[in-house]
């Protein structure tokens, strides 16, 4: 159970994950979460609170813990609506954790995933995992996607590590060639050519805000991320004006994101874009005409998946500029398709690629001038983008594939059964 089924990793890891579940016998249904916007409005301070992020709201006190309760309370009347004693529950991230106490006394085996989270001991994250203390002990096993993100006291026995992985049979990651990539590009309008006559969904499903069009054969920067503060998309955009172009005026960029109103859970994200396309709009013409924004719906979940694996496959570097980051799919992503990755050394990143190994990672995700010229870098050393993306294509297929995942979700449930 999570709280979206569209938008972000965790929605992505469930559709693999549970059509993968019942392909091997295990008969495995997903419960999607509901909820009023206030109880996402304190949500999504927990999410940005476990990051250690600092909360301009203030504290969390009785009125937010009504609130949450109040939705887990009725939401897990429903869940008994559907689920026998004994069953196997797989709660997801923050917004579930509520109803483990009610889940577990009516005889559910109960484990908690949180895919998010700092190895930083950061006042908020500590004053935060103070907050979710008391649903916290429901769960029979706790699990990370990184050794470290648990909170301090937690009992060791109870935590499992079990990071997120991909699929590489997936739309979004299966191999595309030159001339589909250029066919689904096309179509959605970010550069000239012609289209075959299945990609009138993609055209669809996309909106693109550019000045010009992409040109052919011009050097790619590519972010695909949710239009959250933590993803920094404007510190993208400004890295690119300000570091990027003066010293590769042929480089383009490509800011790509879900569709702020298809996610529910994320009340932030149409003021991000809003705040991104507002300063795109104020550059300068020529470096205005290097930017293109490109909006997914996701309505229709196999045409976004096109589009960001064309992205991913059309880009010569992909950037992850996460301020926080518990795990980043898009990496694991670019990462198969053996692409040069500059991204933040926060979070779980670093335990996906090593700098100078998998690609290049930067200490300070505020450091717009070090992520430049890790850019540049890139784009002028055609040797050096090979081989970190061949040494991270490797790497994701030894650790970050599915099956990995799977046998950790059997190991899981071995567990649970065999407690008391």
């Amino acid at each position: 159970m999570n709280s979206t089924a569209t938008g972000g990793g965790v929605a992505e890891l469930l559709h693999r994950s549970v059509r993968l579940h019942n392909l091997h016998g295990l008969r495995t249904r997903w419960l999607v979460l509901t909820g009023e916007p206030d109880f996402f409005a304190v949500t999504k301070r927990l999410h940005h609170r476990l990051h250690g992020s600092p909360d301009p709201v203030g504290e969390l006190g009785p009125a937010e813990r009504k609130t949450y309760e109040t939705t887990a309370w009725s939401q897990a009347e429903q869940v008994l609506g559907r689920v026998t004693p004994d069953d196997l529950c797989v709660l997801h991230d923050p917004q579930t954790l509520g109803l483990a106490p009610y889940l577990v006394d009516a005889g559910l085996r109960v484990a908690w995933r949180c895919h998010i989270g700092t190895t930083m001991q950061a006042e908020t994250a500590q004053d935060t995992w103070q907050f979710l203390e008391p649903y916290l002990s429901a769960p029979l096993r706790c699990g990370f996607s990184v050794d470290g993100y648990a909170p301090p006291w937690m009992e060791r026995d109870r935590i499992v590590i079990l990071p997120p992985s991909i699929d590489p049979t997936a739309p979004k990651n299966r191999r595309l060639p030159a001339t589909e990539v250029q066919s689904l590009l096309s179509a959605i309008g970010l550069q000239a050519g012609s289209t075959s006559g299945g990609d009138d969904r993609v055209a669809r499903a996309t909106h693109v805000l550019q000045d010009r069009q992409l040109p052919a054969g011009a050097p790619v920067v590519l972010q695909v991320s949710r239009w959250d503060p933590l993803k920094d998309m404007t510190g993208v955009l400004r890295t690119f004006v300000d570091h990027v172009a003066p010293a590769r005026p042929d480089a383009h960029l490509v800011l790509a994101g879900p569709e702020p109103a298809d996610i529910p859970d994320d009340p932030e994200g149409a003021a991000i874009h809003g705040s991104v396309v507002d300063t795109w709009r104020t550059l300068p013409s020529q470096v205005r005409g290097q930017i293109h924004l490109v909006n997914l719906s996701l309505k229709d979940a196999e045409a976004n998946a096109h589009v960001v694996n064309a992205l991913q496959t059309r880009a010569d570097v992909v950037l992850q500029k996460s301020l926080q980051e518990g795990f980043g799919l898009t990496v694991t992503e670019a990462m198969w398709k053996a692409k040069a990755i500059v991204a933040s050394a926060v979070g779980g990143i670093p335990t996906q690629i090593r700098d100078g190994r998998e690609g290049l990672l930067v200490s300070n995700p505020g450091d717009l001038e070090r992520f430049g010229d890790a850019v540049v870098r890139l784009l002028l050393d055609a040797n050096l983008r090979h081989r970190l993306g061949t040494a991270a294509q490797d790497r994701c297929a030894e650790e970050f594939l599915v099956g990995h995942e799977f046998r950790g979700y059997c190991s899981l449930y071995v567990e649970l059964l065999q407690c008391p």
